[in-house]
Parts: C-alpha cells; structure tokens; sequence
C-alpha cells in the first residue's frame, strides 16, 4: 500500500486525471439516490421539455428528468460492466493459469474451446444468445462474461507459460510443493500487473459492448436507465433541433449527454491503464 501510496503521488498529470475522473464516477453511482434530483423511472412532466429550471437537461419523450437518469445510468451501466469484466477475469485468468501450470490434455482442450469461442464475432454471438435466452440482467452479465474470458484466458496462460520457465518455480516443485501453491505463491504474484493493466482495457471493452447492445435493444430494457439506450432514444432528437433558438437547439445535444458520459469514462480508464503498464514495465521517465 505505501509503495502504490508513493507511486501515485510521482504519478503524471494524466493518470491522476483518470484516476480523479474514475472516483467522480464512482460517487455518482454510489450515491446515486442521494443526487438525483428524482427517480430512474419517474414522470415529472411534458416530454421534450428544453433545458430549464427544474430540468436543467430537459425530459425525455415519457416526461422523465434526463439528468436524473443520467445519473443513475452511472450505476446502471457501469455496474453491470463492472461485474461482468470481474466474472470474465475470474474465469478466465482460473482457466488460464490452471492451463498453463497443468499442461497437457487439459491445456489443449481448454485451448481449442477458446479458438471455437473466439472465431464467432463477438456481437453476432451475444445478440444470437440474447435472442434466445432474453435480456435480463444475468444472462446479460453471464453471456459477455464468457465471452470476454477468453481473452483473459489468452493473456493469462501466455503470461504463465513464460513465467513458469524461471528457476525459482523449478525450485518450488523440485520442494515438492503443489499445483495450487505454485499458481498462489509463485505464478499469480509475478503476473499480477499484466492482469491489472489488462483488466482496465478488458473493462473499456466491456462497458462499450453494453453499450453497443443496448443501442441495438438489446442490452438494459427500459425504464432502467442506460446510456447506451439514452442515446437511441435521443438520437431522433436531432432532426428537430433548430440552432437557431436555444429551446431546440438543446435536442440537437441530447444525443451527446450519454455519449460523451461514455467517452470520458473510456479515456479515464485508458489514461490509467497506461500508467499502471509503464509502472509494469519497469521503465524510467
């Protein structure tokens, strides 16, 4: 903890950017009721009311209040990303790591099951899945989760196999210590960073995948508030904006609320991730 303590305070400007822009995120989910002005689900007036007070971002086409459900879209969205991205390292980096270390028949089924999963374009596979199972919120969690963990699984048994060439694993089974300690004490340590940067991106991806199924429909159904079908719902907003009176100019930026809430999350996240990859990589400023 004191190392990381030391290391953040030399961190550059924009890791401590996307680290603060992280945290502002964080609380705006967390505390989610206690900020939004009403509920995810509640009608407080006429549809398509323009930026104004009570409504400062405008309603949407059923009369609910945009900011409030761009604020519990923060837990909603990236919640859900969150804990997908969380079950597909717990599977794949397991899997992978057990892979590795145990080699052989195992090693290659596990191997060729990830090729298969692979091979299907990712999208197709999800929205097949979706179609047949619905989308709730755990067949939603479940079926990216499995298909994300393999590329956890890639990474984690790559970065096992190179691990589990050094000496002091040698060392470590010629003591006679077993298969689960050597992944706990000796493989899991040492491929840590790798994972850590790893997870981050695995999280962009995953969180813009939620997004991209719920524009299509088939992500979080309303009235759960989601960026990704705030943007579908808006996005017809556009062709009546009138740049010409500030009323409807605002729905021209409708549109760009949860889109640009996405984008930002994204580029914290990666500005973070770089930072925690140069700290890996051992590299000097």
């Amino acid at each position: 903890m004191i190392n990381w303590l030391s290391q953040l305070r030399t961190a550059p400007v924009s890791a401590k950017l996307g680290l603060g822009l992280i945290a502002a995120y964080a609380f705006i989910a967390i505390f989610a009721p206690l900020i939004a002005p009403h509920t995810e689900r509640e009608i407080v007036g006429s549809a398509y009311l323009p930026w104004a007070a009570p409504f400062y971002l405008g309603t949407d086409a059923v009369g609910r209040d945009v900011m409030s459900r761009l604020i519990y879209g923060a837990r909603n969205t990236v919640g859900i990303a969150l804990a997908t991205t969380l079950l597909a390292f717990l599977i794949g980096s397991s899997l992978g790591l057990l892979a590795a270390t145990v080699g052989g028949w195992l090693d290659t089924g596990l191997s060729r099951i990830v090729d298969v999963l692979m091979a299907i374009p990712s999208l197709v596979f999800a929205l097949l899945i979706l179609t047949i199972t619905g989308t709730n919120v755990v067949a939603l969690i479940l079926v990216i989760a499995v298909l994300d963990s393999t590329r956890v699984f890639r990474l984690a048994r790559a970065v096992a196999q190179g691990i589990l060439t050094m000496d002091y694993v040698e060392v470590a089974r010629m003591r006679g210590e077993g298969l689960f300690w050597i992944i706990r004490r000796e493989v899991l340590p040492n491929a840590a960073s790798p994972l850590i940067a790893e997870f981050g991106l695995r999280f962009c991806f995953v969180f813009l995948f939620i997004s991209a199924l719920s524009f299509l429909g088939l992500g979080l159904q309303p009235p759960t508030a989601d960026w990704g079908s705030m943007v579908r719902e808006s996005a017809r907003l556009i062709a009546y904006a009138n740049f010409s009176s500030w009323q409807t100019a605002t729905f021209g930026f409708a549109p760009l609320l949860p889109a640009g809430a996405i984008a930002v999350l994204t580029i914290a996240v990666n500005l973070v991730v770089d930072w925690v990859l140069h700290l890996s990589s051992g590299l000097k400023d």
